[in-house]
């Protein structure tokens, strides 16, 4: 029995004494966390998919659709109805990016913008103009999955193929189609109402006007299911939980 007492006392001893180790520990933590009025309030939410950069903030409309696992940075704007949808990244660090009324950026889309186009077009009256280094996807656009964005204009009611590369100043004239898997070089121009392919893409033929009609309604229907898409999605997960429970134990204020 006095092995026993003898046990427990020091037990007891031991327990208390970490007890008070982490007690100071984390009174010293606390001590030295000073929070500064310039720090970044997080936001744990799971993934940080806003990402403002200096002045830049992204801009979101109410009902645009943007998945959780999306990464908007910098100079980045979804206008109203439009949907972005999981995987993409849209980087608008440089220069930038539009994202028009009910278009859609698919899956695993990569859209940037340089500082300044490096792709020069000569006019007729003789002197030589830098295209336009920001990207902009109009309305109506339908740009497919795995698809890379960069410093170019897509004129309304477009359907960009999965896997296509649109090049730093190239241009998709309104009521066109660039077929999956096509690469559209610097500077490179789609005339209105062409279907073009290939790498480097070239002109195939002309669309119908059945096929012109159906451009509007792909980028509807897609609207339609971010809608449904939209009315599942939680902005918020228990992660805070976790976080709230990590202060707790360190003694830090919540």
């Amino acid at each position: 029995m006095a092995t026993l007492g003898r046990l427990s006392r020091r037990v007891i001893a031991t327990t208390l004494s970490g007890h008070l180790i982490r007690r100071s520990l984390a009174t010293e933590a606390q001590a030295a966390i000073k929070e500064s009025p310039d720090r970044v309030k997080w936001d744990y939410r799971g993934q940080r998919k806003l990402i403002p950069l200096g002045q830049w903030t992204p801009k979101v409309a109410v009902d645009a659709y943007v998945a959780p696992n999306v990464v908007l940075a910098g100079q980045v704007t979804v206008y109203d109805g439009a949907s972005v949808w999981n995987g993409a990244v849209l980087r608008g660090d440089l220069n930038k990016i539009t994202v028009g009324f009910c278009s859609s950026i698919q899956e695993k889309c990569v859209v940037h913008a340089a500082w300044s186009s490096p792709t020069e077009i000569s006019l007729n009256m003789g002197y030589i103009t830098r295209l336009p280094a920001e990207t902009l996807v109009d309305r109506y656009v339908t740009v497919g999955a795995y698809s890379l964005l960069r410093s170019c204009t897509i004129e309304p009611e477009c359907i960009i193929g999965q896997h296509s590369i649109l090049m730093e100043g190239s241009l998709v004239e309104t009521n066109s189609i660039l077929e999956a898997g096509s690469v559209l070089p610097p500077g490179r121009r789609i005339p209105s109402g062409e279907l073009w392919a290939g790498n480097p893409a070239r002109f195939v033929r002309t669309l119908t006007g059945e096929e012109i009609k159906e451009i509007p309604k792909l980028a509807t229907a897609i609207n339609d299911l971010a809608n449904a898409h939209h009315s599942e999605f939680l902005p918020y997960s228990t992660v805070y939980l976790e976080v709230e429970k990590l202060k707790k134990s360190f003694g830090i204020s919540i």
